[in-house]
């Protein structure tokens, strides 16, 4: 195999132009981009402009039949990943989705199955797991220094989004469009983060609010109480309407507690379990001896180029993935069984779920979408990753 990855980006918007920067400015070493593609003709344009040596498509199957893209980015709206992830998969290309991977579970599953068949790369855009903080922190869990995990909170409310932002694409916001809304758009990276760290829930219960600040028809504002197979709880807060907002993670065990707030990583660790403290003390109001310290890292990490590199580095040298394309389903059926909880009067949905009976419900409100356009012409276009795509505290 050459050194270098010819690859093409599909979909020159907000995204799609800040990766297609990253890889014509050599940021990413191993790839070279080769072409992009969009269905809009402005956006086209300003490709051409700003990157005239690099190929143009009017579509993504055009990309997919050019014998020379060895890899492709996509960068779509959300309803478009899974589909044309799978045709580019079969059409041998290495694949990056952005995420999340899509907008049901049904196509994520779908997806897999096609990954599985096929001898090439797959990966998901999660740039918030290359965070220090976040890696640290399953790796305490994992390690079993935390103990077994009673009890999770992520208070994430400082996705701070303005009526404008919604206004600034007609695909925004909607469920033609976009498939929902903050945990569709920009809660996914923490509802992964939630399980890459705490594990997967077995049922949760959820409130979904639909347009409690803007003028929008998906949701905005978000609780989620779920339970796990061990008898733990754990609770998930995100808005886009609130402001100041928060980014708070605590997260119980029963050797002692982890809280990352403000780019610390706080911990409080216990001398010996709670659980054997509380049957062999003595006392009535007792305190277990305990340790706390800190951990803050340097960098936050290397954030979308790093998932880039680590893209680039698996299909030229097998490193393993950080983000493997097929991890996507787990957020997303998080997301998933929280729309079916609303939709449901709120009840208790069980992880696994049965998939036809989500998209039966999101088929309904695809009907009475008010989403006109997709191509996404008067979205910014970026020449450098934006601060609001990093872990901001």
């Amino acid at each position: 195999m050459c050194t270098m990855v010819r690859t093409a980006v599909i979909g020159f918007g907000n995204m799609g132009s800040a990766h297609v920067a990253a890889i014509s400015q050599g940021k990413i070493e191993g790839l070279s981009l080769y072409g992009v593609c969009d269905v809009a003709p402005l956006r086209r344009e300003a490709c051409r402009e700003k990157y005239p040596t690099a190929k143009l498509y009017e579509n993504y199957q055009q990309v997919l039949d050019d014998s020379l893209v060895e890899a492709v980015i996509i960068a779509t709206p959300h309803p478009f990943h899974a589909d044309i992830a799978m045709a580019a998969l079969r059409a041998g290309k290495h694949v990056l989705v952005e995420k999340p991977v899509d907008v049901a579970v049904s196509k994520a599953m779908r997806l897999n199955e096609v990954a599985a068949e096929c001898d090439r790369v797959f990966a998901l855009m999660l740039n918030q797991r290359t965070d220090p903080i976040f890696q640290k922190a399953r790796q305490m869990i994992q390690s079993g220094e935390l103990g077994e995990i009673r009890r999770s909170v992520w208070v994430i409310t400082n996705w701070y989004r303005t009526q404008h932002y919604y206004d600034s694409a007609t695909w925004r916001a909607t469920w033609k469009g976009e498939g929902g809304g903050v945990l569709l758009n920009q809660a996914p990276h923490n509802l992964d983060l939630w399980q890459w760290i705490c594990g997967m829930p077995v049922s949760l219960r959820a409130f979904c609010n639909v347009a409690k600040y803007h003028r929008i028809e998906v949701e905005d504002d978000v609780t989620i109480l779920a339970h796990y197979e061990n008898g733990g709880e754990g609770v998930f807060i995100t808005s886009t309407g609130e402001y100041p907002g928060t980014n708070r993670l605590e997260i119980t065990g029963d050797r002692g507690k982890l809280v990352l707030e403000n780019g610390v990583l706080h911990h409080w660790k216990l001398a010996q379990s709670e659980k054997e403290f509380r049957f062999e003390s003595e006392e009535n109001f007792a305190h277990i001896p305990m340790e706390y310290s800190e951990y803050k890292p340097e960098t936050q990490g290397a954030g979308h180029a790093g998932i880039l590199q680590n893209f680039a580095d698996a299909i030229l040298h097998g490193e393993k993935l950080l983000s493997p394309g097929q991890e996507g389903i787990k957020e997303l059926s998080i997301s998933n069984a929280a729309y079916l909880s609303q939709w449901n009067g709120n009840k208790e949905i069980p992880i696994p779920f049965e998939p036809a009976l989500f998209d039966e419900f999101l088929k309904e409100r695809i009907r009475d979408s008010a989403e006109r356009d997709r191509s996404g012409s008067n979205n910014p276009l970026y020449e450098g990753y934006s601060e609001r795509w990093q872990v901001n505290w």
